[in-house]
């Protein structure tokens, strides 16, 4: 097809393109790239032109209202850029899109606006994703190359950038946007083989891409301005004249010779100034300027089509990253600094992710926007693999390596999309005694350092946000406790420039406390009593500080001790911030709407009649979303064979409910495609971080896994078979490092009843062991046997850990093939059965106990949940991840032990109820010597050292 929709001879449209009125524009080679045209019967001139232009407007309508049924929600928008007071054009601009229906916006700028002026305005136009197209009507002295090329080759309908132009001379037909006038110019010759076509006042990229279509369609292109020497010889040789610029007097028209087609793409061809003509000429002036109008309208609909079809899913081009393994294998950090990461927006282009869909920080890290999801929604998910381990040994079991083990496997080493979905360290077990969590040896995300540092900010975001929380709430209480009703209404709702009016946050109170009224001076004594006063019991605070830090002397603290708050002081405590239960909501939140009712919910205390104070009531609800809105965006960063990694929330398992966030899983299950996986990880034992995930996770999400592996060491399971106590910093003992059956036997107890907890929610179990150089093949081998015995689909020994991918492609086959298997998933228990029934149940039937008891405090705490309405929520069991009882020194298998439930919480905001099982700290203290010994930063190079 030609851009005015004529058929070549000799040519076929590109195959799966449609004709006429079809929902697709036609994918044929644009017309410069094309053999030459047929023989037109009429003249070249007005009556040609407007036949032309009218079935150009035509098919243009059709294909625009075929792309507008079948995407509803899109409204294609055209944005036009002028700087000049001739509104001609901008009226027929108007005229043309109006009848295609096509949405124009007009920005006119003053006369005489700089070139900086108008390529910011272009670069605002650039970033707008509700602009498919961008064209300009500037003076002649602004068409530079600055401005032309500011404007995104994708929104280019006038075809002027370098990057048009330079797809144009290559034949890079389908993603060729060429010059409209260009197209009427060509749309308006005939059979051009072997004439002379000469070009007069036409330059610059309308004039090469004149030329270009010129001698690909078989003419003898010469090109000179009005005032070039020999021009008489020139015109009187030239079988078509086109002319670009008015001609000047001094220029007869005689010395055209007869016969010759002259064509005029002057800018005052729209107001029909000149007249180039002769009784024996065929002019076509006056034609080619609201024909070329049209033909920007049609390249308006072309940007349109391939603008809603990068809108599309994308198949994934991913370049992996080679590995070479050495032996023996160095330092985690030594491996991350060998490997060189892709730049992240490189990552983003290859698993489909727009430009405009990342927040790119520093190299190696880029922030997702949750606008991904809308635009793949009708996008079917991939499969949903849950990495959990048996009970661990304090030195960790490796779950995050196996993690990354598996999603470099799966895409480096057997083709198939997959995406690992990690939590973000806190910089508390990274200085102190664990250590970071972005893998180990040949299976890690990079680069490390930044990995386990900062990252984002997304922790101090939640820090700042939680502490702002904690400390609207002492300032409520002093505010309350030194002023009368009457003083603190006037500093609530305060006269700014001579009018007093309540916030939106205030009018929300009115309404929840039952006061119908929006005018501040209206409300009685009583009523202002009611809205000002929250009457926080400081006895019944939940609602600590935190920080990112190890720190077991801010476990108890004192408040207020300062003269200034006059007395009022009482007794507090931090947590670590990734205990916060706004930590929780991130991991659990489902779009920025979600999260922000959810922080409005969080209940901070009780007032005096005990009814619950929430951040809603003081008023802090916006400014907490504020502080949070970056933080809700996954962090997308790559494994060590390039392959994509989101890093997202944190929260502890064994105080919270120890998982990476609903949106970084469903984000990711778009991505990798209806046959792609996504693999995430759950905190410590199945017991803790996999019955949270279920009960807690799949709940807000809606999302039902595929699979489960489970991790499990021949280490771990030697000290639940009865060996020696596995402290971390110390030496492993004889027990560990050689062989030992009978341990390993023994110890199976454990892998066997975490099977169990992960067959109660009707989920296909594949066992992952996590080898190390001390295992034997008999251990190994005695391990999957019994593993495959106890139920499990499969077992299999992994090393990807000195490997990389390579040595976990046995287990991502294993995965595969259970992803295929039925999967009957249930939940544990019913939301609408009593608190204490739930605890019950988990306490039963996941960890083994008894029976559960209550202490006093806990049960009054039930007992007002329930009487407050929170009745109907999941539980989130704090407690040790280091035995499936109460009791950390208790390995194997427990029984026959009563369950203590000391306390019990709520975080309504988040969604759960939370019991402390026996004694729970949620502050980590320091170990003797700390990891930050080895920590260090070389100050020539920058470079982080000790970290692992």
């Amino acid at each position: 097809m030609l851009a005015g929709g004529r058929k070549r001879k000799g040519t076929r449209a590109k195959k799966g393109g449609k004709g006429e009125g079809g929902s697709r524009l036609s994918t044929a080679l644009p017309l410069a790239l094309l053999p030459a045209k047929e023989l037109l019967a009429e003249p070249a001139g007005g009556m040609r032109s407007a036949a032309l232009r009218c079935k150009i407007t035509e098919k243009a309508k059709k294909s625009l209202a075929s792309l507008k049924r079948e995407n509803p929600r899109v409204e294609p928008t055209l944005a036009i850029i002028q700087a000049h007071n001739d509104h001609s054009i901008q009226d027929i601009n108007k005229n043309f899109a109006k009848e295609i229906g096509l949405h124009v916006i007009h920005i006119c700028l003053p006369e005489g606006s700089s070139k900086d002026e108008i390529v910011n305005e272009i670069l605002r136009l650039n970033e707008d994703p509700n602009v498919q197209g961008l064209a300009l009507d500037l003076p002649e002295s602004l068409y530079s190359s600055k401005v032309l090329n500011a404007v995104k080759p994708e929104k280019d309908v006038d075809g002027l950038s370098s990057v048009n132009l330079g797809r144009l001379v290559h034949g890079d037909a389908y993603n060729c946007l060429v010059p409209p006038t260009a197209c009427a110019v060509m749309e308006l010759l005939e059979d051009l083989g072997g004439k002379t076509v000469l070009l007069v006042g036409i330059s610059g990229a309308v004039g090469a891409a004149l030329q270009c279509m010129l001698q690909r369609d078989g003419a003898v292109t010469v090109s000179c301005q009005w005032k070039a020497p020999q021009l008489q010889t020139k015109l009187h040789h030239a079988d078509v004249v086109v002319v670009g610029s008015t001609k000047p007097d001094d220029v007869p028209v005689s010395w055209i010779k007869p016969g010759t087609t002259i064509i005029s793409c002057s800018r005052d061809l729209l107001s029909e100034k000149h007249n180039y003509g002769a009784p024996d000429h065929h002019a076509a002036e006056n034609a080619v300027g609201s024909l070329a109008v049209a033909m920007r309208m049609q390249n308006m609909v072309k940007t349109t089509e391939q603008w809603i079809q990068s809108q599309q899913y994308r198949k994934w081009n991913l370049r992996c990253l080679k590995l070479q393994p050495l032996s023996p294998v160095p330092s985690d950090i030594e491996i991350s600094r060998a490997q060189s990461p892709k730049a992240v927006d490189v990552l983003a282009k290859e698993i489909g992710l727009l430009a405009d869909e990342i927040e790119i920080y520093g190299q190696t890290k880029a922030k997702v926007r949750l606008s991904l999801l809308e635009r793949l929604k009708d996008q079917p998910d991939g499969k949903y693999v849950l990495v959990a381990g048996i009970t661990p040994t304090p030195l960790g079991e490796g779950k995050s390596t196996v993690t990354i083990g598996l999603v470099q496997a799966l895409t480096a080493h057997l083709n198939i999309n997959s995406f690992a979905c990690l939590r973000q360290p806190s910089q508390g077990p990274t200085f102190g005694v664990k250590g970071g969590a972005a893998g180990g040896g040949y299976a890690q995300v990079i680069p490390m350092e930044e990995f386990n540092l900062h990252l984002t900010g997304d922790i101090h975001a939640i820090t700042a946000a939680n502490n702002l929380l904690a400390a609207a709430i002492d300032a409520r209480i002093l505010h309350e406790n030194t002023q009368s009703d009457k003083a603190l209404y006037n500093r609530l709702v305060p006269v700014v420039n001579g009018v007093r009016g309540f916030s939106a946050i205030q009018l929300a109170r009115l309404r929840r406390v039952g006061i119908n009224k929006t005018d501040p001076g209206t409300l009685t004594e009583e009523e202002v009593s009611k809205f000002a006063r929250l009457d926080i019991d400081p006895s019944t605070i939940t609602w600590q500080r935190v920080v990112d830090t190890n720190d077991r002397f801010l476990r108890k603290i004192t408040v207020g001790q300062a003269n200034t708050e006059k007395g009022f002081f009482r007794q507090a405590q931090f947590d670590i911030a990734v205990a916060s239960e706004i930590m929780a909501i991130l991991a659990l939140t489902t779009s920025l709407q979600d999260m922000k009712e959810r922080l409005g919910k969080m209940v901070v205390a009780n007032d005096k009649k005990g009814e619950p104070v929430t951040a809603e009531d003081l008023g802090v609800t916006g400014a907490l979303a504020v502080l949070m809105k970056d933080a809700i965006k996954p962090t997308l960063m790559q494994t060590l064979e390039g392959t994509p990694v989101f890093v997202h929330a944190g929260p502890f398992a064994n105080i919270a409910h120890g998982n990476s966030s609903v949106l970084a899983d469903k984000i990711a299950l778009k991505l990798v495609g209806e046959t792609g996986f996504v693999v995430t990880e759950a905190g410590f034992g199945a017991d803790i971080g996999m019955e949270k995930f279920f009960n807690i996770k799949c709940r807000a999400s809606g999302l039902v896994p595929s699979v489960v592996v489970l991790v499990a060491t021949v280490r771990a399971l030697k000290m639940h078979g009865g060996g020696p106590n596995v402290t971390a910093g110390a030496p492993l003992k004889k027990e560990y490092t050689e062989e030992n059956l009978q341990l390993v036997a023994d110890g199976c107890c454990n892998l066997q009843k975490q099977i169990q907890i992960a067959q109660l929610f009707g989920v296909p179990v594949v066992v992952a062991l996590n080898v190390f150089k001390t295992d034997s093949v008999a251990e190994v081998d005695l391990v999957c046997k019994i593993a495959k015995q106890s139920g499990a689909f499969d077992a299999v020994p992994c090393n990807h850990w000195s490997a990389g991918g390579g040595g976990a492609v046995k287990l991502a086959q294993a995965v595969e093939k259970a992803a295929r298997q039925k999967n009957s998933f249930k939940y544990l228990y019913s939301l609408e059965l009593p608190i204490v029934e739930k605890i019950r149940i988990i306490a039963q039937k996941v960890y083994g106990a008894q029976d559960i008891e209550l202490s006093p405090a806990a049960q009054s705490q039930v007992d007002r949940y329930t009487r407050q309405g929170f009745g109907n929520l999941p539980i989130c069991m704090a407690k040790t991840h280091l035995s499936l009882s109460h009791q950390p020194e208790r390995k194997g298998v427990p029984s026959g032990f009563i369950l203590p439930i000391s306390d019990v919480r709520a975080s309504i905001g988040a969604g759960f109820i939370y019991p402390l099982v026996g004694t729970m700290s949620t502050m980590p203290g320091l170990p003797t010597r700390p990891c930050f010994y080895d920590i260090d930063l070389d100050p020539i190079t920058e470079q982080v050292k000790g970290l692992f």
